[in-house]
């Protein structure tokens, strides 16, 4: 399935790498206008310049979705941009550092609450202000497998994660009957520097946690973009606060 995007505006936060690049460039290449936002300015740019470049409208701005100043403004200079909001996929997070929970850090958790659970907050604050005005609108929000279960070392993170869900189905039941839907999405095992970063540089135990996988592989980011692009398409329109597990049967019991 090839959802069509023309004449629709998106907004993906986190997109100057990984999951958020590759949503990006779906929905640029389904025809939409593209805001990609980053706290890597010089990433998110390089990024909207190939788009552009490539005869797609685009446009970076430096976001670090932690503060609420950033994110009210990112929302704003999307629709002084395009005009309106149709679509956001909420995706910036960053990984905790591993450390068990009676040795963990307040810093830390403020720092891995602040932008994956907080900011997603912050930015479906604002989307939906404009979403609510037009009548319609779809949000994606980035959530993990680790918003399943628990993963010892990790506390804040999966904390996040969780928080995550929950606030996505809240959020849905909020505004399902103003024309809005939103929804989540749980990557598993994604081939992403962030995803490779957890294994701190060990490429042998990489491989061998992808082969556990029963696909028997780690996932593409584009195969993370697919979903959130039908979710916010049409064709998921009686989808409501759900969370899409997407993890090549990691989780399956």
């Amino acid at each position: 399935m090839n959802p069509s995007f023309e004449n629709k505006v998106a907004l993906v936060t986190g997109a100057g790498a990984g999951m958020g690049l590759a949503t990006a460039r779906a929905f640029a290449e389904a025809g939409a206008a593209v805001v990609l936002a980053d706290f890597k300015e010089d990433a998110v740019k390089a990024a909207a310049d190939k788009l552009i470049a490539a005869g797609h409208k685009a446009l970076a701005v430096r976001c670090d979705v932690s503060d609420d100043a950033q994110v009210e403004a990112m929302v704003e200079r999307t629709v002084a941009e395009f005009g309106r909001l149709d679509a956001a996929f909420n995706n910036a997070g960053v990984m905790a550092k591993i450390a068990n929970t009676a040795d963990s850090t307040r810093d830390e958790w403020d720092r891995v609450i602040g932008v994956n659970l907080r900011g997603v907050w912050a930015c479906m604050k604002y989307e939906l202000r404009q979403m609510q005005k037009q009548g319609s609108g779809a949000i994606v929000n980035n959530a993990s497998v680790g918003a399943l279960t628990g993963n010892p070392g990790i506390p804040a993170y999966i904390a996040s994660k969780h928080g995550v869900v929950g606030l996505t189905r809240t959020a849905a039941l909020e505004v399902v009957k103003q024309g809005i839907r939103v929804n989540a999405v749980n990557p598993g095992l994604i081939d992403t520097q962030v995803g490779r970063d957890v294994f701190k540089g060990d490429e042998q135990v990489y491989a061998e946690t992808a082969k556990q996988v029963p696909i028997g592989r780690a996932g593409r980011p584009e195969e993370i973009a697919s979903v959130v692009l039908w979710l916010c398409s049409p064709g998921a329109s009686y989808v409501v606060g759900h969370a899409l597990t997407v993890d090549g049967g990691m989780t399956v019991p």
